[in-house]
């Protein structure tokens, strides 16, 4: 079993979904554990076996060609894919943010310096409406909650979450009350409360504000309450299959050969890895071998911990590390992220947060790209495994950046700054040693 919290909290009062909601291809919620199917409503785990329930589709039949040039012809965003996505036709003429289709940067100098010979890509998620990857999941989410009748979106949040959740429903004519943990850097917790939804800090780490969530879940005060990573996870983590999505159509439609990827929760790695495995069943790339590895910091890496000691169980651990966007010490998709990854031949790591911040500084002085520290996570991991013969360098690899550095100016701030500090003439320039 795998699900979000550490006890299945009951689902709050919300309209039931009518026989004709409209969330395009979905066809209902299918059991990742036992495979039963219950139709499209805001609950994320079976009444059968309490494990975690994912969107069935009916997905497009037909030329693959035709679909191609369908995607290619849609908007530069997410709704590209809306076929392939719980939304509905018309989901790109709603009030939404338009998250998605960031740039996929050919990274040659980063290669150059890793030694890497069959092509480095970094796919930057920090061009988001909120700089962070967490826009494509929250836009999902919207459309599950004005599909069943939700006033108030809410969310637990390592920071990225609470700043997406908060513009996409002030955009989208929403409440927000999102809950945080009480210590998370400054830039994240300006981000989130600027639009004016209701921004509460809770004492304690990510898993204590997520087990607070289940009793409000639980509670009527949640009556109403749309909770994008709770009842509404489902459809939100369908989100992240966009990335894969886009990597692939901006390789010229070919998987990657492999793909290193941040573990908070784990979702985000499940469902690129679904992303992927959907491409390849409707014909849209060349059904080749590729391999997934999942990054972690050394001080939350329950998941690499497990993957490590060949364990299929992932014991739960105390976060502690500068890595505060992927500090979840009860990653809900832990089990699956190792599946994926020996399944596919990849491996997780985990790297320290003197790595984390080298790797954001090489990210940098390479390739112009701020990043925040799960990105330096991301990088550190990748570098690590290329140096250990882990990653193939002679192959294509793509590096997922998943946030903005902006956000985590304390991580860099000690060890960066100004060269020097002189008089406004040119002996004192001179003197300073930069000539």
């Amino acid at each position: 079993m795998a699900v979000q919290t550490d006890a299945t909290p009951e689902t709050p009062a919300a309209p039931e979904a009518s026989p004709g909601v409209d969330l395009g291809s979905a066809s209902g919620l299918s059991c990742r554990e036992c495979g039963a199917t219950v139709p499209l409503g805001p609950v994320f785990a079976c009444e059968l076996c309490f494990g975690p329930l994912e969107v069935a589709y009916d997905l497009p039949t037909g030329d693959p060609e035709s679909l191609r040039k369908r995607i290619e012809n849609g908007p530069a965003s997410i709704w590209r894919y809306a076929p392939l996505l719980p939304v509905p036709a018309d989901v790109a003429d709603k009030p939404n943010l338009n998250p998605g289709w960031t740039k996929l940067v050919k990274a040659d100098n980063l290669a150059r310096e890793l030694g890497v010979t069959g092509g480095l890509y970094v796919k930057d998620d920090s061009g988001n409406p909120t700089h962070s990857f967490k826009d494509r999941v929250v836009a999902q989410a919207i459309e599950a909650a004005r599909a069943f009748g939700f006033t108030t979106l809410s969310c637990s949040s390592t920071g990225n979450l609470a700043g997406a959740v908060g513009a996409a429903a002030a955009r989208a004519g929403f409440r927000s009350c999102v809950f945080i943990p009480h210590d998370l850097e400054q830039g994240k917790v300006v981000m989130a409360a600027v639009y004016g939804g209701e921004l509460v800090g809770i004492e304690g780490n990510y898993d204590d504000v997520n087990r607070f969530c289940s009793e409000l879940i639980g509670d009527p005060v949640g009556e109403g309450w749309g909770f994008v990573n709770v009842n509404l996870r489902p459809y939100y983590a369908e989100g992240s299959k966009t990335l894969a999505y886009e990597i692939c159509e901006q390789l010229g439609w070919r998987l990657p050969d492999q793909i290193v990827i941040p573990i908070a929760s784990g979702s985000q790695l499940t469902k690129i890895d679904k992303g992927l495995q959907e491409l390849i069943k409707l014909g849209l790339v060349e059904d080749r071998p590729y391999k997934i590895f999942g990054a972690q910091a050394e001080g939350c890496s329950p998941v690499s911990a497990a993957f490590k000691a060949g364990n299929d169980v992932v014991r739960p651990q105390k976060p502690d590390t500068i890595a505060k966007s992927l500090a979840i010490g009860n990653p809900a998709d832990g089990p699956y992220v190792l599946d994926i990854c020996r399944r596919t031949g990849g491996a997780v790591e985990d790297v320290t947060d003197e790595e984390i911040v080298a790797a954001v500084k090489l990210l940098a002085r390479t390739e112009g790209i701020f990043t925040e520290t799960a990105g330096g996570t991301t990088l550190g991991v990748a570098k690590k495994l290329i140096e250990a013969g882990v990653i193939d360098p002679s192959l294509t690899t793509v590096v997922v950046n998943t946030g903005d550095g902006l956000k985590t100016l304390d991580a860099v701030a000690p060890t960066t700054g100004m060269s020097a500090v002189i008089r406004p003439n040119l002996d004192s320039f001179r003197e300073a040693g930069l000539v």
